[in-house]
């Protein structure tokens, strides 16, 4: 196997742009960080969950953003 990983992470958006991050660890642990945290939300053990935790932390009756893998 080799020791290069590859950096996955996705971007989510909402209108007025960027709002959090989530970030795939070598471990496959998905770490969440939202726009102008000191740091992570947390980590989670699936995509779908993160994502999920994202939403969760965004302002009630935000509209659900986008995620773009970057």
């Amino acid at each position: 196997m080799s020791d290069t990983q590859t950096r996955r992470l996705w971007v989510a958006y909402g209108p007025a742009g960027a709002v959090g991050s989530i970030e795939k660890s070598a471990d496959d642990a998905f770490s969440v960080k939202m726009v102008g945290a000191d740091g992570p939300l947390g980590t989670y053990p699936a995509l779908d969950v993160a994502k999920s935790a994202l939403v969760a932390h965004l302002k009630p009756g935000s509209d659900r953003p986008e995620f773009r893998e970057h």
